[in-house]
């Protein structure tokens, strides 16, 4: 009775939280519609409250959630948004972790309260990591020039600049990497006058010329060794091509790509005739947690003649000796090609037991293909499968593992067809199950339908990315200047 008494006191406050409870007249069976859809999904204990909608018509609005049949928390309006206190919603998730929770609501129609069928979801043990950082830019090309890396405090509504590219005469800002999940060992890479690959480890910054001496191509679609001594790199030269009519307005190919490694502590880069070549295009390298394997998409190298649906990618394997640098014999892992499909965006999970990729039909950029899904090869078993359970109509592309493995976050465009958003899903490394996936929670609920950016590039972290003023002013401003 004391825990149930301090929530009432905590809910006072609200708007008509101290209103009588109502009494149904009418029982629907079935769940009502909430938007964002906040339903039968599975919640990180440390995240911000899941504000929502309710999207059935009426004049009064009663939103109850409760645990056991208890009702803890209450909020009724005339409007039909709900937001929740961020306190009430941290001590209520912290309490119940691990317990299913109800959200019983009540909409008053023409004079008559009718009850919709509980919406029950679950609020797991494991928390997220705290922060996602990623680019917002429109999604046409008019205005590619205004776009930012940002990061955003999962526990609660803040968000915060890395960079923005108003700042560096509008180049393009992207790849930002993480090692491990930590901030404190990152790159990021800046396209125009003042380009060039951001590194931060061991609290230095230096900006580097991703490139083979004598080479044409720059690094791109990095991926951190796990000793943070190593960064893996497709040197490739990416064209765009744009099509007059259809669902795919846009499509991205590599003409030529390698994969390139920079070794940090030597600052030296080197290639290996293993992972490049004339022979092949390799791309989006990803090191095994124990840093022994590199995961890579691999074609034949294209033709001129080439009809860009005939391009396909297979997912490969090669081993790593740190001590040597050097590779042993690529073996391919996955043949999508001989599936019809093509592999891209190879992520392993932080236990080393599956790989998460995107498929779809052709090509090796899936961001504009509806058909684009996820998939998850178990890495013990060599079984693929597609992700049903997360996947949509529309476009799954760019997705990341959390450090502890037990969530992911994936872009979609599920919602409307255009602007990506980041999704969160719970992953059971047991079953190699996930749960169905929930937009990134926002304090308006109707957020979604008026902001005009898309997410990319989604990436978890454990810590807040600290000192970015120095970041901006000390480190990427003066080298600008250097260079003329």
């Amino acid at each position: 009775m004391i825990r149930l008494f301090a929530y009432i006191i905590v809910f006072a406050c609200l708007p008509a939280g101290c209103r009588k409870p109502v009494t149904p007249d009418l029982i629907r069976d079935r769940q009502p519609a909430i938007f964002p859809d906040y339903s039968d999904v599975v919640f990180p204990p440390n995240m911000a409250p899941p504000n929502f909608r309710i999207d059935e018509q009426g004049d009064d609005f009663l939103a109850e959630i409760g645990v056991n049949g208890q009702i803890l928390l209450t909020y009724r309006s005339s409007a039909p948004e709900v937001c929740i206190r961020e306190s009430a919603w941290r001590r209520f998730a912290g309490e119940h972790a691990g317990a299913e929770y109800f959200v019983r609501i009540s909409v008053k129609q023409g004079g008559r309260w009718v009850q919709w069928k509980d919406i029950v979801n679950r609020i797991a043990r494991q928390p997220i990591d705290p922060y996602l950082v990623y680019r917002l830019l429109y999604p046409g090309y008019e205005l590619w020039n205004e776009m930012g890396i940002y990061r955003r405090d999962l526990t609660s509504f803040g968000e915060s600049a890395v960079v923005e590219n108003k700042s560096l005469e509008k180049g393009c800002v992207n790849c930002h990497t993480f090692c491990r999940h930590s901030p404190d060992t990152m790159l990021l890479h800046i396209r125009g006058k003042m380009g060039g690959t951001v590194i931060r480890r061991h609290g230095a910054t230096v900006k580097k010329d991703i490139k083979i001496p004598g080479g044409r191509h720059h690094g791109a679609y990095a991926s951190w060794h796990p000793s943070g001594k190593f960064i893996a790199y497709s040197a490739g030269d990416i064209k765009q091509f744009f099509h007059l009519t259809g669902k795919k307005p846009v499509e991205v190919f590599d003409l030529e790509s390698d994969l390139i490694i920079y070794d940090v502590d030597a600052d030296r880069i080197f290639a290996d005739s293993a992972i490049s070549g004339e022979k092949y295009l390799e791309t989006y390298p990803d090191w095994s947690p124990d840093g022994k394997n590199l995961y890579f998409c691999r074609t034949g190298a294209i033709l001129k003649t080439a009809s860009p649906d005939s391009i396909r990618y297979d997912l490969y394997r090669v081993s790593f000796d740190p001590a040597a640098r050097t590779f042993g014999t690529p073996e391919c892992i996955y043949n999508a090609s001989g599936h019809g499909k093509t592999v891209a965006l190879p992520r392993v999970s932080p236990d080393g037991r599956y790989l998460m990729c995107s498929m779809f039909d052709y090509g090796n950029f899936g961001i504009w293909h509806p058909e684009s899904e996820l998939s998850l090869l178990n890495l013990t078993t060599g079984e693929m499968r597609v992700m049903d359970e997360v996947n949509s109509p529309d476009v799954e592309s760019f997705h990341a593992w959390s450090s502890s493995g037990r969530w992911f976050v994936f872009s979609s465009k599920r919602m409307d067809g255009l602007w990506a958003r980041p999704y969160f899903a719970y992953f059971d490394p047991e079953t190699g199950d996930a749960s169905k996936p929930f937009p990134l929670p926002q304090k308006d609920p109707n957020f979604y339908e008026y902001f005009t950016k898309t997410y990319n590039l989604p990436e978890l972290i454990k810590a807040p990315i600290t000192d970015k003023r120095r970041f901006y002013r000390t480190e990427i401003i003066p080298i600008r200047k250097a260079d003329r």
